[in-house]
């Protein structure tokens, strides 16, 4: 009994250098990413948050104005313009763009050979975006070497719009780009949540007599909806957060109906050096993606089913 009493000590003093060694040795592999994380993102956004009180034009001093670079946003009609044009991208992108997605994941769900055709939705997705804004700006280009509009005036005689120049026709234009490059994504997040539906589910359901559209709608949708769930709020944040593919298919300093809230914050820091505005203009769009995200996640209470 004695000699454990006098072995606890040396157990206790072990463990603790033990610990100890551990600490350091968890130190010495997450401080260079600690750090990076701090340099490229933790300051960025704190100097962000102050500097959007501020005017500054990147070399004189900074001074102090309160909230009137967040006034001047809210009261810029520009700005109004901006926000609008982001969210009537997000209603076209995301509704149209995750359900062309699902569709296309459930027909290649039943098909042998479905990852060659995986291959291809994804190879958009891996694909530049800038290379991917060029190819789409010969395709839609309004003039007669367009050709989408050129295969219109020569198969059904329809003379197509101006479909970058046009303020009323870009932002639907820049929508089929931004579902084009992003559709192999979907459906390949869709493939999975689709294979982890147990198939006595759907073979219970048909033994019931259900069709294959009660069956997507009774049992599919229910028990994919936490997938569906998760692909539109990255869509919809996706959609907030677009500009390069943008700004290389239609310069929005152009044509105002490209124009986003994302131009609008490039538009003010590194065109117009008002880095406060421009920092103004960010933390409303943050304000905003993340009003629409707990929206949606209040949402989902009612409509995502976590339970199989």
């Amino acid at each position: 009994m004695a000699i454990l009493t006098e072995a606890r000590p040396q157990v206790a003093r072990r463990a603790k250098g033990v610990r100890n060694r551990d600490g350091w040795w968890a130190a010495f592999f997450l401080g260079p990413q600690l750090t990076l994380l701090a340099v490229f993102l933790v300051f960025p956004l704190g100097f962000a948050v102050v500097l959007a009180f501020m005017r500054w034009d990147g070399l004189g001093q900074k001074e102090w104005v309160g909230l009137d670079n967040f006034a001047a946003q809210l009261s810029d009609p520009e700005f109004g313009l901006a926000v609008w044009n982001t969210v009537k991208l997000a209603l076209l992108t995301a509704p149209f763009g995750l359900a062309l997605a699902l569709l296309i994941a459930v027909a290649l769900n039943s098909v042998k050979g479905g990852g060659f055709y995986r291959v291809l939705y994804f190879m958009p997705v891996v694909t530049s975006s800038v290379a991917v804004a060029l190819m789409w700006q010969i395709i839609l280009a309004g003039d007669e070497h367009g050709v989408l509009n050129a295969s219109l005036e020569r198969w059904f005689g329809i003379t197509g719009p101006d479909w970058l120049g046009d303020p009323g026709w870009v932002i639907v234009a820049i929508a089929v780009v931004t579902i084009w490059s992003s559709l192999g994504l979907n459906v390949v997040i869709f493939l999975a949540g689709l294979q982890t539906i147990p198939p006595q589910i759907v073979e219970a359901a048909r033994m019931d007599g259900a069709g294959s559209l009660r069956i997507f709608r009774s049992v599919t949708l229910p028990l994919l909806s936490p997938t569906i769930f998760f692909s539109t709020v990255v869509a919809v944040i996706s959609s907030f957060q677009a500009f390069d593919q943008i700004y290389v298919l239609v310069n929005p300093k152009y044509n105002d109906g490209a124009r986003t809230i994302v131009y609008q914050v490039y538009e003010l820091g590194f065109q117009d050096f008002q880095f406060g505005m421009s920092s103004a203009a960010a933390l409303i769009l943050l304000v905003l993606t993340l009003l629409v995200t707990l929206v949606q996640f209040a949402a989902q209470k009612r409509l995502v089913h976590y339970d199989t």
